[in-house]
C-alpha cells in the first residue's frame, strides 16, 4: 500500500510517499541495489528531496519518498524513466502498491 502524506511548509506543500514494498523471497540485496540504482535517476528531476529505503523491526520493508511537490512528483511519475524504473521494481516485489493521498488537517 502506499500512502501519500502532505506536509505544508512555508510557501509550498511537501510530498512524502511511504510505499509498502513486499520484497520476493532471497530478493532483498537486488532490491537494494535497485533503489541505490534508481535513486541516480529520480534524482534528477525537479524537487526531488529524498528516497529510501526502510526495515522495521519486524524485518518489513519501505520505501520513503519526498518530493517538494505533489506536482513535481506527478511530472516525474508519468516520465518514461520512472516507468522504465518502477518496472524494474516491479520484477523484485511480489505485488504492486495501490497510492492512497493524504493531507495534513491538523498541526
Amino acid at each position: 500500500m502506499t500512502k501519500i502524506i502532505i506536509l505544508r511548509l512555508l510557501s509550498h506543500i511537501m510530498v512524502v510517499i511511504m510505499l509498502d514494498a513486499k520484497i520476493k523471497p532471497g530478493m532483498l540485496d537486488d532490491f537494494k541495489n535497485w533503489i541505490t540504482e534508481s535513486n541516480k535517476v529520480i534524482s534528477k528531476f525537479d524537487g526531488f528531496v529524498s528516497r529510501r529505503l526502510l526495515e522495521s523491526m519486524d524485518g518489513s520493508h519501505r520505501v520513503l519518498v519526498e518530493f517538494q511537490t505533489h506536482e513535481q512528483l506527478i511530472r516525474m511519475s508519468q516520465s518514461p524513466e520512472h516507468q522504465t524504473v518502477h518496472k524494474q521494481g516491479q520484477e523484485l516485489r511480489e505485488s504492486g502498491p495501490t497510492p492512497t493521498m493524504y493531507k495534513v488537517i491538523a498541526e
